[in-house]
């Protein structure tokens, strides 16, 4: 195995390193925004063989490729065929911010009003944090390696009043994977004026590597879901999931109930179960019991956001092609005092891991 350097700078998204193949690294142009700056694509492969793409533009999750119960990988998510399609829209697997989900009618710290210029003219709400968010951005990088782990860490700079957001902002998204076969996503945030920030990762899966995923099984450690508006936006109630649609606690198919969500499908967040674990904690198993392929989702925020494509229609992905788990801040928190604040004022960190253990049902 090739002795890697502890730290391979890239200030400005150029990896700075003698050699472009690395042992379980690799890194490589994917192409050029319209200014002319480099995009580069990254590929993190572990022992296992498990192997994953991730992209400075938009910090964004390209493809995770994993085996199934036969030794035969294929890529779980769906993926952008290039940056191309990247650049064109969608958020496949992107970091969005500042604030993930939905936020209605902008929001008031300490009495000042803050108005959100990509709310949607007819509904006021705000999705994503507007259509020059995080996605959106190109981040600078810096990878490390070890015999344990190889990690790349995507850092922004977020200035004050971007997509109406008081605060210049900086934030870092950090993938690791390990030989453990577990993809860790750590988010971390500073800012030096009050501000809202909620990050997550929208990423959509599918363990069988094509089709729908109604036929996944699911068990999730959550005890409510949010009361939603006509415009998707929380009410503040949350209401119990026990012998409803919404009812993951014990393991049964996507596909059981999906065609009785008014909404065409989940569209929803969930309350997870408080676990006295200070680190992120284990709240969802899928499970394709085709293939075996099985993920695990560990958090250490208090929402996560399932969402079941009910809009693809088959060009590329078909209808409920994959599902989303974006673990988060609650929608519309800036406007609901009873939800968990994600107001961050200077002096504070904002800090929030996600992980993705993957492995195999025989």
């Amino acid at each position: 195995m090739r002795t890697l350097p502890k730290i391979l700078a890239l200030a400005t998204g150029i990896l700075v390193t003698s050699a472009s193949v690395l042992a379980d690294m690799t890194a490589e142009t994917w192409g050029n925004l319209s200014d002319g700056r480099e995009v580069r694509l990254f590929t993190l492969t572990n022992q296992a063989g498990t192997r994953v793409q991730i992209s400075n533009y938009g910090a964004l999750l390209v493809s995770v490729e994993t085996k199934d119960r036969e030794g035969k990988l294929a890529n779980i998510t769906l993926s952008y065929d290039g940056l191309k399609e990247a650049l064109a829209g969608g958020v496949y697997g992107s970091v969005v911010g500042r604030f993930a989900n939905r936020i209605s009618d902008g929001f008031t710290i300490d009495g000042t009003r803050y108005d959100l210029p990509s709310a949607n003219p007819k509904t006021l709400v705000t999705i994503h944090g507007g259509k020059t968010g995080f996605q959106r951005q190109l981040w600078t990088t810096t990878a490390t390696q070890d015999k344990e782990a190889t990690s790349v860490e995507f850092q922004l700079y977020s200035p004050d009043g971007h997509e109406g957001f008081p605060g210049t902002v900086n934030v870092s998204a950090t993938y690791t994977l390990t030989e453990s076969n577990e993809l860790i996503i750590a988010y971390q945030g500073e800012t030096d004026k009050p501000t809202h920030l909620n990050l997550t990762n929208h990423a959509y899966f599918n363990l069988a590597g094509r089709g729908d995923v109604l036929k996944h099984e699911l068990q999730m450690q959550a005890s409510g879901v949010l009361e939603l508006d006509d415009r998707k936006v929380p009410t503040g109630k949350i209401l119990p999931v026990a012998n409803t649609a919404f009812d993951f606690r014990t393991r049964k198919p996507i596909g059981r109930d999906i065609e009785s969500i008014e909404t065409g499908g989940y569209d929803h967040c969930f309350k997870i179960i408080s676990s006295s674990n200070p680190g992120p904690h284990k709240f969802a198993r899928l499970v394709d019991p085709h293939s075996g392929r099985t993920m695990d989702v560990h958090t250490t925020k208090p929402g996560v956001q399932i969402y079941t494509a009910n809009h693809f229609k088959g060009n590329p992905f078909p209808h409920w092609g994959g599902i989303c788990f974006e673990t988060q801040y609650y929608p519309d928190a800036p406007n609901q005092p009873g939800f968990d604040t994600s107001l961050l004022r200077p002096g504070e960190v904002y800090r929030h891991i996600t992980k993705f253990v993957f492995g195999v049902e025989y």
